[in-house]
């Protein structure tokens, strides 16, 4: 109940009880009670949409955090990438989401498409030596690679931990914010 909308519905509210009916008379309480079920309606409303928002958000999280085939004591597992270190020799193939950066093997070059990290439309060849960055999709072939950075060491991390930290003020939030 703090937002404005929830503010002119509370000061509504308290005018139906104060300047209802004047000249002696009881206040009208049915204007009141009328004005503060619509206030309770809008706040749950609000919460619930919010609460399956976050809900959707959350999954949708857990859904992209992309596993990965790991080489660990000579045996292949697949596991969350999260866990991933520099050195750990992972498996790329056709349809898999890049879980770190990494340096490609010996084996046929692959097709990546990392649009999402430099605006290029169409995928690029990466040949055994080639880096490959976290988070481009592998759109053909198949090859093992060495993790050479995870997290905010990545490409993807460091360019938005390089956004996070700028401390310029754009036009609109010096107009509307009076800076």
């Amino acid at each position: 109940m703090w937002n404005p909308l929830s503010w002119v519905m509370e000061c509504a509210a308290i005018m139906a009880i104060a300047l209802a009916n004047g000249g002696g008379e009881p206040p009208d309480w049915q204007d009141f009670v009328g004005i503060m079920t619509l206030l309770v309606i809008n706040s749950t409303i609000s919460f619930v949409e919010e609460n399956n928002a976050g809900n959707a958000a959350a999954a949708l999280m857990a859904g992209l955090a992309p596993k990965t085939k790991v080489l660990r004591d000579g045996r292949w597992a697949e596991q969350e990438a999260a866990i991933l270190v520099p050195g750990d020799v992972i498996s790329i193939k056709l349809g898999d989401i890049v879980p770190a950066d990494a340096r490609l093997l010996e084996g046929d070059p692959l097709k990546i498409d990392q649009s999402a990290l430099t605006g290029e439309s169409l995928p690029v060849t990466k040949n055994p030596g080639d880096e490959v960055f976290s988070g481009s999709t592998c759109k053909q072939g198949e090859i093992e690679a060495v993790v050479i950075a995870t997290g905010v060491h990545t490409f993807f991390g460091k360019a938005a931990h390089l956004v996070d930290s700028t401390n310029q003020v754009g036009h609109f939030q010096k107009v509307t914010h009076g800076r």
